[in-house]
């Protein structure tokens, strides 16, 4: 401009110059304008580069083309001008073509504006044309160029920026030293995370990265091996020296060596095992640990005692197992749900690690069902302790939310090598004797003995044969009258199973119908029962009622009252005539259930009577809410009411005030003499079942009964007999040569009743073996089912303190199954 300005005719005007400053000052904010818009979208920048180029350039050649129409410029000196300041502008947006484009767009469009001619305007159009070709082509080329440099960064840097983006991901990281182990290059994570600055780790060893005071650690020393072997390794697992937190690397590594084949350090990476460890270490706890105790669970304690009965030595293969089952449990989960019995099963191996502490290992095998290992040889007297210990220990209460729980244990006991040498046989025997603590009325302990295998061999013969009985309609239904005290009329009769075994002969129900429950027999033993008995209903008068035994396992099932329905339907009986018997062993379960099974038989229509009163977990809560009609007085009140001190009359007494209260009959069981008779008469009760009327009738024999008048007149002694004594106490009877195994259930100085054998007719002989010093002749008297009365030869002795001295002897065996087959 200066230079032009030497060629003017004569100065600018004031316009042109404040035209040419304006434009210079403005084209000299172009680099902080260039700034501001650098990060910003299209629009941002088209307003800046109008700003910084378009607008200034403009001006500027706005300004020297008034200048040269003024004649104060020549022609050829703006010209001169334009050109070069368009050189300079293209030269500056070198990188820029359509800021280029723009530039000189401005320029022009000013000249042609200050002097107007269609020639101008004309050249302008097709120069702008052919500018936006070329600018548009010099633009693809710029794209692609710089594509193909950005290819080409990338392609150098590639390797580097997966290493980088590997590292940064924590997946792993890389390590380099030189020949002495140092460090001369470390990932930045590792650094991060042993809280070291990453450029003082370098000329460290590679050891410090590693915690190295373990020298039992299998990989460390490995590591420092190889280190000093330089030789190349895998994977190794290394403990990361970390502070206050355990963190675990794996590791690998390879030598390096120069082009002359010297050693110039090692090269590798590591990856983090933390995780991997842990989740081995978890899967390895719960294939060896229960996971809601912490508990071994049924692997590891079968390993460890397989491992002990393995043993090298003898003396190192002796051990006892406990086999424990919780006793009342599912009424807690079916009560309180199966989060308060997760929580109870926690505090019960809490509670069972105490009581067995350094003695034994303690394992859940599932369930509510326990292990204990005794490794060593422990007597009887040890291993009896330990087991009261646990049950005393378990059946304290515990606290789950807020409420009160009591349940109880029973445990089954087997030692090595005398009740087995394996496994299997060990835990075979175990269970039996836990089965036969369960058995024996739960909340006890049980040592295997040999009879346990038998019994459970006959136990397992005579579900054979209740099946084949079942199968072949074998099963019979005996009929009991129940009389009503107010008239002495029969007013119906109870309904009870019996069996004929074509071997056996008689067996009793308390032995079938518990293989019965046990087996599942019972639902279809059961509906049969129901049925058969409404059969025989429709043949009787309809003032004749009769009662049908329901088992809890029959009262659980949904079917039930369908059951009923159809069973009275098919008969064509009147629904108030069939009573159900249920037993209070069915509030144990479901509440809502319960109630919901009783609404239901109740719409039907049948009667409802409570069995075996005050016997079981008697509660007068639910007398309230259940629609009972009649509560059944156990035998056991009966029995014994009339001796001198008993309380039973007054229990009777207030039952019976109750029932009346509530409107509901009553009726006591096992009657058998007329001072009893008497006694149950004078307390209330409304009906009366026992021996005193009659004993359990055939259906033929029950016909009979009340085809003609239902008068029943009572028969039995007065009870004018010796002070009898309640036991229970093995003995031994011998009739001819033949001998059977009898159970003693009460005792007087001149008889006994006996219970085990069938159906004795009255008359028979026996020799009774009472003590293993002392047997005794004696003849039968009476006989119900399994259960007869003997009267002595004589007398039994009494010593000086009134304790007889037949009793003062070990009690005998009982003979075992080949014995009595034998002696059969």
């Amino acid at each position: 401009m200066a230079i032009s300005g030497l060629f003017a005719e004569r100065l600018p005007s004031l316009l042109t110059v404040a035209l040419l400053v304006f434009g210079f000052l403005s084209l000299l904010q172009i680099g902080q304008v260039y700034d501001r818009v650098l990060h910003r979208g299209a629009w941002g920048k088209a307003i800046g580069l109008i700003a910084a180029v378009v607008l200034p350039l403009f001006t500027i050649a706005a300004a020297l083309g008034r200048w040269a129409a003024d004649g104060g410029l020549p022609w050829e000196a703006m010209l001169a001008s334009l050109l070069t300041l368009t050189g300079v502008a293209s030269a500056y947006l070198r990188r820029q073509p359509f800021a280029i484009f723009a530039a000189q767009f401005a320029i022009w469009v000013a000249i042609v504006v200050t002097h107007f001619s269609v020639v101008g305007m004309v050249a302008l159009a097709v120069a702008s044309i052919v500018a936006v070709l070329v600018s548009r082509e010099q633009f693809i080329e710029q794209i692609k160029e710089r594509d193909r440099r950005d290819a080409q960064d990338r392609v150098q840097t590639r390797a580097r920026d997966i290493l980088a983006d590997y590292e940064e991901t924590g997946q792993g990281w890389f390590w380099e030293t030189d020949r002495r182990s140092l460090l001369t290059y470390v990932s930045p994570p590792v650094a991060k995370a042993l809280k070291r600055n990453p450029d003082r780790l370098i000329g460290q060893p590679l050891t410090c990265l590693f915690n190295l005071q373990d020298n039992g650690s299998e990989g460390e020393r490995t590591l420092m091996f190889h280190l000093s072997a330089r030789s190349g390794f895998t994977e190794l697992p290394v403990r990361a020296a970390i502070t206050k937190e355990e963190r675990w690397w794996s590791v690998s590594g390879r030598p390096i060596y120069s082009q002359n084949d010297e050693f110039v350090g090692f090269r590798g990476s590591g990856t983090d095992l933390t995780e991997r460890k842990r989740s081995r270490e978890q899967a390895n706890r719960l294939a060896s640990y229960d996971a809601l105790t912490g508990l071994a669970n049924r692997l590891q304690m079968s390993q460890g005692l397989e491992k002990i009965l393995t043993a090298r030595t003898e003396d190192a293969r002796q051990c006892a197992i406990m086999l424990l089952d919780l006793d009342r449990f599912k009424q807690v989960n079916d009560t309180m749900g199966h989060p308060a019995g997760d929580a109870l099963l926690k505090l019960v191996s809490q509670r069972l690690e105490r009581a067995v502490g350094q003695l034994g290992q303690v394992g859940r095998l599932g369930g509510d069902e326990f292990k204990v290992i005794v490794p060593s040889q422990s007597s009887d007297d040890v291993l009896q302790a330990l087991a009261r210990d646990i049950i005393h220990s378990l059946s304290q209460p515990y606290s789950i939310d807020g409420q009160r729980v009591v349940i109880g244990a029973s445990v089954g006991i087997a030692v090595a090598p005398q009740h087995g040498r394996s496994s299997e046989e060990l835990i075979r025997n175990a269970d039996l004797a836990l089965y036969a603590a369960k058995d024996g009325g739960r909340g006890r302990f049980h040592v295997y003995s040999e009879d346990l295998h038998a019994e459970a061999e006959a136990k397992a013969k005579l579900e054979e044969d209740l099946r084949d009985a079942v199968a072949k309609e074998e099963l019979e239904l005996h009929y009991q009258p129940i009389v009503a005290l107010a008239t002495s009329k029969i007013s119906g009769f109870e309904a009870l199973l019996r069996w004929q075994h074509p071997e056996k002969g008689w067996i009793s129900p308390e032995r079938f119908v518990a293989v019965a429950e046990d087996s599942g027999l019972i639902q279809q033993i059961g509906e049969w029962a129901l049925r058969r008995a409404c059969q025989d209903l429709a043949q009787w008068p309809h003032q004749v009622c009769v009662a049908v035994n329901v088992s809890p396992l029959q009262f659980a099932n949904t079917a039930l009252p369908r059951i009923v329905a159809s069973a009275i339907s098919d008969a064509g009986v009147s629904a108030g005539r069939l009573e159900l018997e249920i037993t209070e062993s069915v509030f144990l379960g479901d509440d809502k259930g319960t109630d919901a099974m009783f609404a239901e038989l109740k719409r039907i229509g049948v009667r409802l009577a409570l069995d075996d009163f005050g016997t079981g977990y008697s509660s007068l809560g639910y007398l309230r809410t259940a629609p009972f009609d009649k509560i059944k007085i156990d035998q056991s009140f009966v029995r014994g009411m009339t001796e001198e001190g008993s309380r039973n009359g007054a229990i009777i007494s207030s039952i019976t005030s109750l029932a009346n209260a509530l409107g509901m009959h009553t009726t006591a069981e096992g009657v058998e003499n007329h001072d009893e008779l008497d006694l149950i008469r004078a307390h209330g009760c409304s009906h009366v079942q026992g021996y005193i009327y009659d004993r359990p009738l055939t259906f033929e024999a029950a016909s009979a009964r009340v085809a003609g008048n239902l008068f029943a007149e009572p028969k039995g002694p007065k009870s004018a007999r010796a002070t009898r004594h309640k036991m229970l106490r093995k003995v031994l009877l011998d009739h001819s040569g033949h001998r059977y195994n009898g159970t003693v259930r009460n005792l007087s100085v001149t008889g006994a009743m006996i219970e085990g054998l069938w159906n004795v007719p009255n008359g028979t002989t026996f020799q009774l073996q009472l003590a293993t010093d002392f047997t005794i002749s004696c003849t039968v008297r009476w006989s119900m089912d399994d259960r007869m009365g003997v009267q002595f030869s004589s007398p039994l002795q009494k010593d000086r303190d009134g304790q007889m001295a037949a009793l003062k002897g070990a009690p005998p065996d009982h003979l075992n199954i080949d014995e009595l087959r034998k002696a059969s």
